[in-house]
């Protein structure tokens, strides 16, 4: 395994590993689902850069794309979730309430 490619999968381990035991807020959670989709960003253009393949080269905008919709989402989903509970705290929130 190269530098790069260790590098790359560690990022996405740690942002795996910090979606899963830091869960107090939903900030942190978005950080770190969008830490995870950048990493798969950076590892999708190094690797259609590596094949020298223009076939798989709109893939990383794609997702790039994708990420940047998530991201906007998530973002909505905060600012709501702030205004009609009073923080973004995880655990204040209740997914049978309406």
């Amino acid at each position: 395994m190269t530098p790069a490619h260790f590098a790359f999968s560690s990022t996405f381990m740690l942002g795996l590993a910090g979606l899963a035991l830091h869960r107090t807020h939903l900030l942190s959670a978005l950080l770190c689902l969008e830490a995870m989709m950048l990493s798969l960003f950076i590892a999708l253009s190094i690797w259609t850069l590596q094949l020298d393949s223009t076939n798989f080269s709109a893939s990383p905008m794609l997702l790039l794309a994708f990420s940047a919709c998530e991201a906007s989402a998530g973002l909505a989903l905060l600012v709501a979730t702030s205004r009609t509970h009073g923080s973004d705290r995880l655990q204040g929130l209740n997914l049978l309430q309406c």
